[in-house]
């Protein structure tokens, strides 16, 4: 009897159905979980493409603040020397030869010397609190000017006179009393560049000649503002020479 529902079709038709079915039960699962692990799989490259990309992100660019750009612009140009004051003057010395109080001979040179004043702005005490940057105009403060360097030319000096006095019996100090002519020399150039002056003038030159520097950089709209001189420090620089 059992042999007999087997062959025949009709009954057969059920357990082919459940196959079937069941087949493809199997197959739907088995590709779900494929679309599944598929999924997990991008969903895990993204992360960690996303992982790699925080972790090697580019820094930000660096950027320059315009004042400091400017302050580093400016401090390039070091010392500006804006004007220059040259004078050529004649200078006598003497030094006596005495016994006890009594001066018995005296030695006397005449110094005729050519000297320099440069005078101009210290760029290096130029600090970023002497810019300010405001829409598209630069304001700078400039420091206030000052004697640079004051010398001698002693290619362009000489001694011009050199006397010993009676026989000869004066002090043999030629090289003392040029030394102290050169120095007395140096103090009364300096002295008129001061009242002549020549800060007055560095001060109107350096305004231009940074208003210029900064021009030729790109900064179109540019106030300069100078510091006022100190008189009485340009006649004190030649007290001290």
């Amino acid at each position: 009897m059992s042999d007999r529902a087997t062959a025949n079709p009709i009954l057969r038709l059920p357990f082919f159905l459940l196959k079937n079915l069941w087949s493809i039960t199997t197959g739907t699962l088995a590709l779900i979980i494929l679309l599944n692990l598929l999924g997990l799989w991008q969903a895990g490259s993204r992360l960690a493409a996303g992982v790699y990309t925080f972790f090697n992100a580019e820094p930000p660019q660096p950027q320059v603040e315009p004042s400091t750009l400017i302050v580093h612009q400016v401090r390039n140009a070091s010392e500006l020397t804006t004007a220059v004051f040259a004078m050529e003057a004649v200078v006598p010395a003497h030094q006596n030869r005495t016994f006890g109080k009594l001066v018995v001979a005296k030695t006397s040179l005449l110094y005729t010397a050519y000297g320099e004043v440069r005078a101009g702005v210290d760029l290096s005490q130029f600090t970023s609190e002497s810019v300010r940057v405001e829409d598209d105009t630069v304001y700078l403060q400039l420091p206030a000017p000052k004697i640079l360097d004051s010398k001698i030319d002693v290619e362009r000096s000489q001694v011009y006179d050199y006397d010993r006095g009676f026989l000869g019996l004066g002090p043999d100090a030629a090289p003392q009393l040029q030394t102290l002519a050169q120095r007395e020399t140096l103090e009364k150039i300096v002295r008129n560049a001061c009242s002549q002056g020549v800060l007055e003038n560095a001060n109107e030159r350096a305004e231009f000649a940074v208003s210029q520097l900064l021009a030729t950089a790109g900064y179109n709209n540019v106030e300069v503002q100078t510091t006022p001189p100190d008189l009485q420090a340009c006649q004190a620089e030649a007290g001290s020479i």
